[in-house]
């Protein structure tokens, strides 16, 4: 295969251009042509490939939450056109993922996505993968009209200072699923952080905000009826006075504070998580009244980051006060509270945009780094983040948008962005994304229940996503009152945490129907799914 590359840069006050082409072989291909001091504008290749009728591709989403399926040749992605621009702009919806800065074509034929992508025909894959998203995000497009795969690096603007300027840096393999994926984080010499899966409790899906001191207690209760020693026992959303005051907990919800409630987690035995956003901060937080010059902004502005909590916005990493603040945050999470685990959130806020010294990608590297310096040793739960610049630096990482209450949202929070709330989505990418568990870190494929109240899912649909994720992720947490489990829900439990014995996993999607099978006991088993591979 040969890659046609073209770069497009300033120097003075005129364009320049270079063209070349490169064959791409197995393994690890470099591009880096040498490049006077200038400011890059694109960076841009095509390859031609022969693609086939049936064959399956997958296209990675920009960020953990947004859904990304494997598509047939005549897949599609929307973007927010559908949307009047004034909703999108008023709640940033646009900046849940890449649609701000990546064109979608709108039309059948044509998929998108970030970092890695893969053909595959049966069990053989064709991979094509970035080994490095410092010079920008590598942005994949695939037309299957003409049989023609696009390269982009999203680093318009950046200044480069001379020199091999690496276009593309790229790792291209075909074979199974195990040997090209292998080999591909090989090439990258990423190594999971831990191998050690995670089970336990989330406040989150079944409060939601709606927690205290005596809610939370009461579900510890409740989890030390099933849960074991070492299990997680994690504090979601909803301890804070506000999104971004991080220091002090609702004193109403919880009058004595965060401390006690930990010593009780540590004496059943389980580990202790809290939840964080620590990049953003809500409308009418204490943090942005007294500071707002913290913000983080565009051509003047604060930047909107979405729509949750009323709206939020962006945090400056490079602000001297976000840094001194979010030092003394996790000081007193970890060693004042004695949290021994932090799940954080929203974390594509950090990284919005570039400058001229570093693109999007590099900036959201240099972020999540900067986290991994601030909680030292102690596990993080990466969620809402690109995925490539976590690589390595999480022990545990959300591969899918959060789960509902129902299989597949309300009409209307479909009609959003791909990055919505959805059981159905949150099933497929756990699926889609599976080579990233014990290879990048462990996938975590949020929530499942095996409660009957507040849930409108469908006992098939329950069954379906539990065993998903015991078969798939790394982290396997529920959000129900254990306390409340019948007989037939603590041998539901029981029988999840025999199936990450699981194994011969497979993953069967050559039809309209999904199906996954196991070996478990001597026996096969099967999990059949309606098509995850299209809306």
């Amino acid at each position: 295969m040969v890659l046609d590359y073209t770069i497009r840069f300033f120097r003075g006050r005129g364009p320049e251009e270079r063209k070349g082409s490169v064959e791409l072989r197995p393994g690890v291909n470099i591009i880096a042509p040498e490049l006077p001091k200038g400011k890059l504008f694109t960076v841009a290749a095509t390859l031609r490939r022969q693609g086939a009728a049936q064959e399956k591709i997958f296209m990675n989403g920009y960020q953990a939450w947004t859904y990304c399926p494997e598509y047939g040749s005549r897949g599609k992605i929307r973007d927010l056109s559908h949307l009047p621009e004034a909703i999108v702009r008023r709640f940033g919806l646009d900046y849940y993922g890449d649609y701000y800065f990546v064109h979608y074509p709108n039309a059948p034929g044509f998929t998108h996505g970030e970092s890695w992508c893969y053909f595959r025909r049966g069990e053989h894959y064709q991979l094509f993968a970035s080994l490095d998203e410092r010079p920008g995000y590598t942005i994949f497009g695939y037309d299957a009209h003409r049989g023609m795969l696009s390269l982009r690096r999203d680093c318009r603007g950046v200044m480069h200072e001379g020199g091999a300027f690496h276009a593309f840096d790229l790792y291209c393999a075909e074979g199974g699923e195990d040997e090209v994926f292998d080999g591909w984080f090989r090439a990258l010499g990423v190594k999971p952080r831990t191998t050690e899966k995670l089970t336990g409790y989330s406040s989150w899906y079944n409060r939601y905000q709606k927690i205290s001191e005596q809610t939370i207690l009461e579900d510890l209760r409740g989890c030390a009826e099933v849960l074991k020693p070492g299990d997680l026992f994690q504090i979601d959303d909803g301890f804070e006075p506000a999104v971004g005051d991080w220091l002090e907990p609702d004193p109403k919800k919880f009058p004595h504070g965060l401390k006690p409630i930990v010593d009780e987690i540590h004496a059943r035995g389980f580990k202790a998580g809290l939840w964080l956003a620590p990049f953003v901060a809500q409308k009418g937080s204490r943090l942005i009244a007294e500071h707002p010059d913290w913000l983080l902004r565009h051509l003047g502005l604060p930047i909107r980051c979405g729509i949750a909590w009323g709206g939020f916005d962006a945090l400056d990493i490079d602000h001297p006060g976000v840094r001194d603040y979010l030092q003394k945050v996790f000081r007193r999470v970890f060693d004042e509270w004695g949290f021994d685990l932090v799940k954080l959130d929203f974390l594509y806020a950090a990284a919005p945009y570039g400058s001229e010294r570093e693109s999007r990608a590099a900036r959201m590297t240099r972020a999540m780094e900067w986290l991994r310096e601030l909680c030292g040793d102690k596990p993080i739960l990466g969620c809402g983040v690109p995925l490539m610049p976590a690589f390595g630096l999480v022990d545990y990482c959300r591969i899918s948008c959060d789960v509902g209450l129902d299989w597949n949202g309300r009409f209307f929070t479909r009609e959003i962005h791909r990055e919505h709330l959805s059981t159905r989505h949150a099933i497929g990418n756990t699926i889609f994304r599976r080579q990233l568990n014990g290879r990048a870190w462990l996938n975590d494929p949020d929530v499942f229940f095996l409660r009957d109240d507040n849930l409108k899912l469908r006992p098939g649909e329950k069954h379906i996503l539990a065993t998903v994720n015991s078969l798939f992720g790394g982290m396997l947490l529920c959000s129900d009152n254990m306390g409340r489990y019948s007989a037939e829900a603590k041998a539901a439990y029981a029988q999840l945490l025999r199936n990450r014995e699981a194994e011969d996993i497979r993953v069967l999607a050559d039809g309209k129907l999904l199906s996954v099978r196991y070996r478990l006991d001597g026996r096969e088993h099967t999990v059949n799914i309606e098509s995850l591979k299209e809306d």
